[in-house]
């Protein structure tokens, strides 16, 4: 298990190396950083003395091993170049609100998406699942900004049931909590049928029943427990990925996330805070990919010995 993980942090680490290289690359290859930080009517000669007074005349290879040198040994991602506080800062403010926003939509969808899916399994063919088949559908096919601002059209301006921004109580996390959720609910709730109909087919739950278990022991202690292993891997993933799927859903609801804060650097063209914030994406995303191979290495030992 030890040699398991330790490969997947080598692994892990050297696709952060990479990405953080793409990303940089690409953010001062879009534009000069110097124009967009400058007025427009700033003469060539303030220009100059603005790139040599933030290091943007080096090579550009330089200006990379110099921030990875310093993000590698001393955790410095710089100063936002509009704040004009440690990016660092920045994040650390703003991490919470994202965590809080993604833990509640991976909740909510789970709590939904097992009992139907099992349901689904349980009951094949029936009207049930055939509902199940298009609330999958629908689910996929819709954009989430465009459920988010039905969300807010319906319970937020007809109703007037919830807030439509902010993150000041626990009704603000609701709608966009739920419009996350709803990302995520149909394909978890046709992972969890799938994998109970490849399951219940299986020669130990058979003999489950033939020992007199009652159904439900058997759908849930013994069939759910090894259906729930791609479900446990596709959580792992989903939660990183959501972390960064929030952007939209940050800046529809005005949430003060990192989405809503990476948008915002992008139009201020705040280099270094979108760069920190790429690599924090990357990390959560490597890390979740990391904890659901180790998750479920732990439930299936077939996959230790792999």
């Amino acid at each position: 298990m030890k040699t398991f993980i330790i490969k997947r942090l080598i692994q892990a680490l050297a696709v952060c190396l990479v990405i953080s290289m793409i990303s940089f690359f690409l953010l001062f290859l879009n534009a000069d950083p110097a124009l967009v930080l400058l007025p427009p009517e700033a003469e060539v000669e303030d220009i100059a003395a603005f790139k040599k007074q933030m290091g943007f005349d080096r090579p550009i290879i330089v200006q990379y091993l110099d921030f990875i040198g310093k993000v590698i040994f001393h955790a410095d991602f710089g100063n936002s170049f509009v704040a004009k506080v440690p990016t660092l800062k920045l994040l650390a403010e703003r991490v919470p609100a994202t965590l809080k926003l993604t833990a509640s939509a991976v909740l909510i969808a789970n709590l939904i998406a097992i009992p139907l899916g099992i349901l689904a399994a349980v009951r094949r063919y029936s009207l049930l699942d055939n509902l199940s088949t298009l609330i999958a559908l629908m689910g996929q096919a819709m954009p989430l900004y465009w459920l988010g601002i039905m969300l807010i059209i319906v319970f937020g301006v007809w109703l007037g049931w919830l807030p439509i921004s902010g993150s000041q109580t626990l009704p603000h996390l609701i709608l966009p909590a739920v419009t996350l959720a709803a990302y995520l609910l149909p394909a978890n709730m046709r992972l969890v049928r799938s994998g109970m109909l490849d399951v219940l087919n299986q020669d130990y739950i058979r003999t489950a029943r033939a020992k007199g278990a009652g159904e439900i022991r058997v759908f849930i202690v013994h069939a759910f427990k090894n259906a729930a292993i791609p479900l446990v891997i596709i959580t792992g993933l989903q939660f990183s990925i959501l972390l960064g799927g929030t952007v939209v859903t940050e800046t529809v609801f005005a949430w003060p996330g990192l989405g809503r804060l990476a948008v915002n650097s992008i139009l201020m063209g705040d280099y270094p805070v979108v760069q920190a914030i790429v690599i924090f994406f990357s990390l959560c995303v490597v890390i979740g990919n990391l904890l659901a191979d180790i998750l479920a290495a732990f439930i299936d030992p077939r996959i230790r010995q792999e």
